[in-house]
């Protein structure tokens, strides 16, 4: 603010006012800095409230990611080789300098700085498999062409995607059942004891990838395993869907997620992270798209950027793993990541189709139907 107002530190004074939360960055910082002008301008205080079409356009958005994967198997289907690359701009852009405000750069008061501080797109890059070889390779881009910043989880959820999902073709490569083939390349117990875990609260049965159930309305199973930021608390998620093949239309039916965080202080405290964290990644899965064209952000509000309906809430089971003689890790965000991979793969599993593009909107399922039955 000092620096937008071209003032001493000591002549701005800063009064914090609770307001809703958010997981990651939203327009707080940008509705201050027009406060501050506004206020400097006429003399005396002002109260600015950015309205939701607003914000939806000016706020940070989440950073846009770009994944490729090849790996090797061996004559016994296991893993020999796996080559990751990522290419995203920094998930973390809070406002530090005036030029990062979005009022200081439509009034040229200040150039935005050209930092060379990224992070963010690293998390869950690697896996926490046994492979004999595993390269990771982040690719940061310096330029953004629009304004990113922190989202929930920030890069955990997107590589998490791409790793799992990578992990179910190269099951169904080896003609092994998905859930056995990452317990072959698991050596950790606890991560082992997670899966075994989800497989066994939601009753999975053992089958070489894909069923392909020739219903019109074509049911499947996904998994998907993850230790968040590699070292953090252990997830592993099981989706069951239903795909309607005419329409694209993807309903999810159950969500099984077991969860080991270390040492559970309060069971309903982590229970509904895990809840919110399941819900807003699945909204995030199927239906979230930040929409634009040559000129500006279109996605403006609820019906050009939907987010999941009560209705379209599944059941929600949650097996929680105990470890009292383990420190006590965060549930805020890890469940998060594990979401769309799961449905991904629980997709793959009951049509064939395999998706590779976030969020599976109907238009991307029958598109990714269509491709499949002609290849």
């Amino acid at each position: 603010m000092a620096q937008l107002l071209d003032l001493p530190p000591e002549n701005v004074h800063l009064i914090h006012v609770e307001g809703t939360g958010s997981y990651g960055q939203n327009g707080s910082d940008d509705a201050a800095a027009d406060a501050v002008i506004l206020a400097q301008a006429v003399g005396k205080p002002v109260r600015v409230q950015w309205t939701r079409e607003e914000e939806f356009v000016w706020e940070p958005k989440s950073p846009a990611m770009v994944m490729e994967i090849s790996g090797g198997l061996d004559a016994r289907g296991n893993v020999v080789a796996w080559d990751y690359h990522v290419w995203s701009p920094s998930h973390v852009a809070r406002a530090r300098f005036a030029g990062q405000l979005v009022t200081a750069q439509l009034l040229s008061k200040q150039p935005a700085p050209q930092t060379r501080f990224s992070f963010g797109a690293e998390r869950n890059a690697p896996t926490n498999y046994t492979f004999p070889v595993q390269r990771v390779t982040v690719h940061y881009l310096g330029n953004p062409l629009m304004r990113a910043s922190s989202f929930r989880s920030l890069g955990g959820c997107e590589n998490t995607f791409a790793n799992e999902s990578f992990m179910d073709e190269l099951a169904a490569a080896a003609g092994v059942d998905a859930l056995e083939f990452r317990l072959r390349h698991l050596s950790d117990p606890r991560e082992r004891a997670i899966l075994m875990a989800v497989g066994e609260e939601a009753g999975w049965t053992p089958h070489p990838l894909p069923r392909r159930d020739p219903a019109q309305l074509a049911q499947g199973r996904g998994v998907a395993f993850a230790r968040y930021e590699n070292d953090q608390a252990i997830v592993a998620c099981i989706a069951e869907v239903e795909v309607q093949r005419s329409s694209g239309v993807v309903k999810v039916k159950r969500i099984v997620l077991a969860h080991d965080c270390g040492l559970i202080i309060n069971p309903d405290g982590v229970k509904n992270q895990i809840e919110g964290n399941v819900i807003q990644s699945l909204s995030r899965a199927l239906k979230e798209e930040v929409q634009f064209n040559e000129l500006r952000i279109t996605s403006n509000n609820w019906e050009t950027y939907p987010i999941l309906t009560f209705s379209e809430v599944p059941d929600v089971e949650i097996v929680l793993i105990n470890r009292p003689d383990q420190p006590a890790l965060g549930a805020g965000e890890p469940s998060t990541v594990t979401t769309a991979a799961a449905l991904a793969n629980a997709i793959f599993d009951a049509t064939g189709a395999r998706l590779r593009q976030i969020p599976f909107t109907p238009k991307r399922v029958k598109r990714a139907l269509e491709e499949s039955q002609n290849s």
